[in-house]
């Protein structure tokens, strides 16, 4: 496979550390202002960074030749003006690789005030070659393409930017119901502006859809837990990737919204090893990570699978029971036990090995367990478990 950017999500600066120990080329994050994330928590933490945190970052994926670029991607309104400038002045003096903006407002004030490279948000919904070509001449230096975009459609706009702007697409994750994520819903529903970072994921809700006649109202294909229809498939691309490098993709992005640490390593992990060209199941992999079955490939191929109708619930075919510390200690996430049969989640040989657990110790909020093999720090334990149904109140880590 041509040389290909694979890019992370790093709410945090674990999750930076994570995702490039795992392989990643590059990851992409936000601020506490001007991002599209800026009032996510996830389990008590912010899915954000504070400005210092932003140039520990930046200075961490230096020191490994890598790359991280900060969202500036809200729809602006007339008086976040001043403290953008000043905000992107200081994203400059950090030296980041480069601002994720959606807005033109946003774009010119990045271009007169600043020498920062910039990428068009998928916000943006770049679908054709004559929108790209526009944004070229505004500076743009990468264009993250609208995810409603075909095959035949990103190749065709590829061939028409290439040697002027590089391409990126999403290839995993949650997809968003909204027309490349425009959505007013939560703002209606809970007075929470989803074009400004406050999204609270309505449309992952329990529904009653009911209609009317004879002035009666009557349910729609409800069952017991109500209906789904907003709920979308998650997206997986792990089987086509080498299709999307031949239409002219240069960055592979994972999305990440609400994921633990535990997602950003092991989706990371299983696309550094598909690009690396390595033999093994990649489905069978991607199946070891929380999502909502079954896959989707989006619009990639014109198909029309992207709703699931049944359930808004999260399975996996394992259960993630501890993260490693150093060698045998470990800070456990879920239950683990003397005889249970773990596998190993590593971004070294030792991935996909398993070991029966033959003795626990506790040491304050870590155990220490034997293990024949040397696990290293950030490594990950799991149980396989058929169609375990994830259960987000339990993830610490």
């Amino acid at each position: 496979m041509k040389k290909v950017e694979l890019l992370a999500p790093a709410g945090s600066l674990n999750k930076v550390k994570l995702a490039f120990n795992y392989g990643a080329d590059a990851v992409y994050l936000g601020g506490e202002k001007f991002g599209m994330r800026r009032n996510a928590i996830i389990h008590g933490e912010n899915a954000i960074l504070k400005n210092e945190q932003l140039k520990d970052a930046v200075d961490f994926a230096h020191q490994l030749g890598k790359k991280v670029y900060i969202t500036v991607n809200i729809f602006a309104r007339n008086s976040d003006f001043d403290e953008i400038k000043t905000y992107l002045k200081y994203l400059e003096s950090i030296k980041a690789d480069a601002v994720i903006v959606s807005d033109l407002g946003v774009m010119q004030t990045v271009r007169e005030n600043t020498g920062l490279e910039i990428h068009v948000s998928t916000q943006a919904s770049v679908l054709n070659k004559y929108t790209a070509n526009e944004y070229i001449k505004l500076g743009a230096k990468r264009i993250i393409l609208a995810r409603e975009c075909s095959l035949e459609e990103i190749k065709e706009i590829a061939d028409t930017v290439k040697d002027k702007c590089e391409i990126e697409v999403f290839v995993h994750g949650l997809n968003c119901i909204a027309y490349s994520g425009n959505c007013m819903l939560a703002k209606y529903m809970d007075n929470r502006d989803p074009n400004r970072g406050e999204c609270t994921f309505p449309c992952r809700s329990e529904y009653a859809l009911v209609g009317k006649h004879k002035g009666q109202y009557f349910p729609i294909e409800e069952d017991a837990h109500g209906t789904y229809i907003m709920n979308s498939k998650d997206l997986c691309l792990i089987n086509h990737l080498d299709k999307l490098v031949d239409a002219g993709v240069t960055s592979f992005k994972i999305e990440g919204r609400r994921q633990t640490e535990y997602y950003v390593a092991a989706v990371v992990n299983a696309y550094r090893r598909a690009i690396d060209g390595e033999k093994f199941d990649y489905m069978e992999e991607v199946n070891k990570i929380p999502h909502r079955r079954p896959w989707t490939t989006g619009f990639l191929f014109n198909e029309n699978d992207l709703i699931y109708h049944e359930s808004s619930k999260e399975i996996s075919d394992c259960q993630v029971v501890a993260k490693v510390v150093n060698d045998k200690k470990v800070l456990p996430i879920n239950t683990l036990n003397v005889g249970d049969e773990l596998e190993i989640l590593s971004p070294k040989s030792n991935h996909n090995k398993t070991f029966t657990v033959t003795n626990i110790r506790n040491e304050g909020q870590e155990l220490v367990i034997d293990c024949p093999y040397q696990l290293l720090p950030d490594d990950f334990l799991r149980k396989n478990i058929e169609s375990f149904h994830l259960n987000r109140e339990s993830l610490t880590a």
